[in-house]
């Protein structure tokens, strides 16, 4: 008990010093410079835009929509024409409309949800033209748009936000690309496997013949960590030995997905002046991440009592000395198995190293309302976007509670930021909570449950908390690759992704027009623990209030089914 904690207090540790590192090389050469690089001239002068010409937030906004949207078409066109198109040994068939328009709203959006399995649906040419080409630019987009709105906060009286196409390009060629390919040579040299070959035929110890799926798995993998993609290779995802093979790998893949959100976070602290602010913004998501971890992990090293009691029967085996096991893997166990949960939502991430269907009600919610509050470090980008809406929320209500106009880094927090920002917060619980509610009255749609009452209902909120908020993992008892489940998660992801970053851009070009403030003996400082333990308290209050009714409904009344000893079937 005491080592796996250990093992988790020194993952966890290790992600404050490549902060600090990956922080300061975003802010001095990712959000900020003149020289263009050559391989981003020649991107420019592609695309035909001029990198020195600034853009104010509704073109900003506007040129990421589009640009997002062309991209889009471009990967659905590839997963409908897949059997026309090279590299596909296996001669696998296209995906039908309402899959590929999933797929490709979850890979554009960075959600990277998968109603399918990787190495039986797509070719080796649509993982990497299509999802691998989506890994790269999605969370480039986001990325794009926390380096505007940093702008946002630390300009004064600028009627813009830099470029879209030089913010994007430099994210992909000062960051994602050189780390993404160490990181791939990493993962080659601990026995991922990296290879354009169709799928290996063996012969077994049984003298029968296996089919082992193969392919361009280390590439995927280390970019879908880096840019908090999530998704996978093969349908057990970072489970699976050829896509998470050593203790090694499995490490390195939970600071790849801490690195980007917690690194951004540092580098805003730069980029407006203010270092103390940057750390005060990662500790608060690094005391939610603690706290996320302090309650899943016990509750999985606990196990189900249900099983407990049943292994007093003589005539069962369930001996849970070694915790709840079900869906995880030995190697990993309940403690690096809750770790990986918690930081793979917290990050907005999906990839998993253990099936969330199976964790126990306390683990399971624990993954659900990480992804809801979006904003304990979260995904490239788009978790600084959630983190600085409830920062602007944070200081409006103190501004209120004292008396004051709110300010925040020297801004006057006026009814134009405020309202842009609740609007874009009740995004979340709208498309959340409106297609939960579709979907239990929806005829047919209760047929793709595999699992009844308290925990069929999780199943579907599962799905589109992490369907709105682009996190990508899911309860597997659900059969999600129907019409209905293609759509609407679909819709509620790309709605989930744009309308927020469009209402932040605005709230950034409001900020960047403004005036300074200076301070006073009466400004409430942002950059004090008693403000990181405010903004803590609102995102817990607000997300709880917003979201504790679903949780009621599902993992909460499970949890306590469970100590009661109920059990159910499908037909319950």
């Amino acid at each position: 008990m005491l080592l796996n904690v250990l093992s988790i207090a020194v993952i966890l540790l290790c992600s404050i010093p490549l902060a600090l590192l990956f922080g300061t090389y975003f802010a001095r050469y990712v959000f900020a410079g003149e020289r263009h690089l050559l391989p981003e001239r020649l991107t420019y002068r592609v695309l035909g835009v001029n990198p020195n010409e600034e853009m104010t937030w509704k073109r900003y906004g506007l040129t990421l929509v589009l640009a997002n949207g062309a991209m889009m078409l471009l990967g659905y066109a590839i997963l409908r024409f897949q059997s026309l198109l090279p590299l596909n040994p296996q001669g696998l068939v296209p995906q039908n409309p309402d899959l590929a328009f999933n797929t490709m709203a979850s890979f554009i959006t960075n959600t990277n949800w998968q109603a399918y399995s990787g190495e039986v649906s797509l070719s080796n040419f649509s993982q990497m033209a299509a999802i691998t080409f989506m890994m790269f630019v999605a969370p480039a987009s986001s990325f794009a748009a926390a380096v505007a709105l940093a702008r946002g906060f630390s300009r004064r009286e600028f009627g813009t936000l830099g470029n879209f196409w030089v913010d994007f390009t430099r994210a992909i060629y000062r960051y994602m690309l050189p780390l993404a390919f160490v990181l791939a040579l990493f993962f080659v040299w601990q026995g991922e496997t990296q290879t354009l070959s169709a799928n290996a035929t063996v012969n077994t110890v049984e003298g029968e013949t296996q089919e082992i799926a193969r392919g361009p798995v280390a590439s995927l993998s280390s970019i879908k960590h880096i840019g908090t993609n999530g998704g996978g290779f093969f349908s057990q995802n970072s489970s699976h030995p050829y896509e998470n093979p050593t203790a090694l790998t499995n490490v390195t893949q939970n600071l790849a997905m801490l690195l980007t959100g917690a690194s951004i976070l540092y580098a805003f602290g730069l980029t407006v002046a203010r270092r103390k602010q940057g750390w005060v913004l990662f500790a608060t998501c690094f005391v939610l991440l603690i706290g996320s971890v302090a309650i899943a992990y016990p509750a999985e090293q606990y196990g189900n009592p249900i099983l407990t009691e049943a292994s007093a029967d003589q005539s069962l085996t369930a001996d849970q000395s070694g915790g709840s096991m079900e869906g995880k893997e030995v190697r990993f166990g309940p403690a690096l198995s809750s770790l990986f949960s918690a930081i793979t939502t917290a990050t907005e991430t999906g990839s998993v190293n253990n099936m969330h269907d199976s964790l126990t009600p306390l683990g399971g919610l624990v993954t659900i309302f990480n992804i809801q509050f979006g904003s304990v470090f979260g995904g490239v980008g788009a978790g600084f976007i959630y983190l600085m809406m409830y920062a602007i929320i944070t200081v409006f209500i103190v501004g209120l509670m004292v008396g004051r106009s709110p300010e925040f880094l020297g801004k006057k927090i006026e009814a134009c930021e405020v309202s842009l920002t609740v609007l874009a917060m009740l995004v979340t619980p709208l498309f959340i909570l409106g297609f939960t509610g579709l979907a239990m009255v929806w005829p047919g749609a209760l047929d793709s449950l595999n699992n009844p009452n308290a925990h069929g209902f999780s199943e579907i909120l599962y799905a589109y908390t992490t369907g709105t908020q682009n996190n990508g993992s899911a309860f597997e008892g659900i059969t999600d690759d129907t019409y209905f489940y293609n759509t609407t998660v679909g819709l509620a992801m790309l709605f989930g992704r744009y309308l927020p970053i469009l209402a932040l851009l605005a709230v950034a070009g409001s900020l960047a027009a403004k005036k300074n403030v200076p301070e006073t003996a009466g400004t409430f400082s942002t950059a004090t623990p008693t403000f990181a333990a405010t903004l803590v308290f609102t995102i817990v209050v607000v997300g709880g209030l917003t979201f504790f009714p679903s949780w009621a409904l599902g993992p909460i009344v499970e949890h306590f089914q469970m100590l009661e000893g109920k059990t159910f079937t499908l037909g319950d």
